[in-house]
């Protein structure tokens, strides 16, 4: 069981991303109405035959969000899904797209993720991560065992499943710096990437301040305003419009825990099973894929995700990346816009990215940073700290 890859993707939209926003801050559903107006643009579809949408949260409503966003979009839906995976949230939204379209709920779907800052309230709210904590409420249990005693953020979570990959595998610095290096060469042919024209070396990685051991700051994404979308339509609409559409042929998605306190295994990440499933859904073979796009808030989950997702043994992430070139134009091509890293990443916008750079490939519209005869492609994306993970298959045939 599984999708027929009768559902595609036939238009995006990626907004530059920005440090220092120029423009004025738009709400989150003003953000949203841009981002499909422009990602249907892309697509040449009408906004009225727009029957299904997907969204992550949205701050000008704590409830209700699809139909606060239908209301002001002008929409009657058959589909309205609202997803919350971090950033898995955009490959999950992708495959309930293609299974809403495969199953008659909707003909046309769009799946936006603002990026952008929003406008100042009158009264200032509380800051959604206190402590950069996502569950600091009353009762949580990371309220309760992990904040008093420090356990909390993104950097921290991550560098104690790199200590410990290292303790049991072994840490090469040099073989997690070049991840980082050969998606900066990717960005360098990207214009809209935040650090294209800037290359680096892993020397340049490996002297860059260390934030939290082992991991350095050029190991680390850089939060940029942003936005991406992307159009899901049927086969019959899809043959309709121009772009070679880009068929969702498999998924998996898989949940494990929440925060690495109450992992089984921090080396065991969820992306195994769900890749497992992906590719096997799919019916194609790890030598099939033309590229991947794997989600990279950190090099060691690229590294990680490699060995998870059958690409190597575990352990042999460091080898693997130290014999292949993962730029758009090595023998593996991974991230080919530069990925998070070096594109910046826009929020939960930023697993969508990486479905646009797999989108991107197999419609033929990358530009200098094409890879040669892309049909089928691999994308992750990763919530919260290695704990949630879905895994799509794309292809253009």
């Amino acid at each position: 069981m599984g999708l027929r890859g009768e559902a595609a993707v036939v238009g995006y939209v990626e907004l530059k991303p920005e440090k220092k926003p120029s423009g004025p801050p738009l709400t989150s559903i003003e953000q949203w109405a841009q981002l499909t107006r422009l990602a249907l643009a892309d697509a040449g579809i009408d906004k009225r035959e727009v029957d299904g949408i997907v969204t992550s949260s949205i701050a000008e409503s704590g409830m209700f969000g699809p139909a606060t966003l239908a209301e002001y979009m002008g929409l009657e839906l058959g589909f309205a899904e609202s997803i919350d995976l971090g950033g898995a949230s955009a490959a999950g939204a992708v495959w309930r797209a293609a299974a809403a379209i495969e199953l008659g709920a909707a003909d046309v779907v769009v799946c936006a993720f603002p990026g952008g800052p929003l406008p100042s309230p009158p009264e200032p709210k509380p800051h959604p991560f206190p402590f950069g904590a996502s569950s600091a409420e009353y009762g949580s249990p990371q309220a309760e065992f992990d904040i008093p005693y420090g356990n909390v953020a993104q950097n921290c979570g991550y560098a104690q499943i790199a200590n410990r990959y290292a303790s049991r595998y072994g840490y090469d610095p040099r073989a997690l710096a070049k991840i980082a290096v050969d998606q900066r060469t990717s960005a360098c042919g990207n214009p809209d990437a935040l650090f294209h024209g800037k290359p680096i070396t892993i020397e340049d990685v490996l002297a860059s301040p260390m934030i939290s051991d082992p991991i350095h700051m050029l190991e680390i994404v850089m939060p940029v305003a942003g936005g991406a979308a992307v159009v899901l339509a049927g086969r019959e609409r899809a043959g309709r419009l121009r772009k070679r559409p880009v068929w969702v042929r498999g998924f998996g998605e898989r949940l494990a825990f929440k925060t690495p306190t109450y992992a089984a295994d921090l080396l065991r990440t969820p992306i195994a099973e769900a890749a497992r499933r992906a590719i096997a859904m799919a019916g194609v073979r790890h030598d099939d894929l033309d590229m991947v796009s794997i989600y990279d808030c950190y090099t060691i989950t690229v590294l990680m995700t490699l060995e998870d997702a059958g690409f190597c043994a575990k352990g042999e992430g460091a080898r693997f990346v130290l014999e292949h070139d993962l730029s758009c134009r090595g023998d593996f091509p991974c991230n080919t816009w530069g990925g998070q890293l070096s594109f910046g990443q826009t929020g939960m916008a930023g697993g969508m990215h990486h479905v646009i750079d797999a989108t991107r490939q197999i419609m033929g519209r990358a530009g200098a940073n094409q890879v040669r005869a892309c049909d089928t492609a691999l994308v992750t994306g990763n919530g919260g700290i290695m704990s949630e993970q879905a895994v799509l298959i794309l292809q253009g045939a």
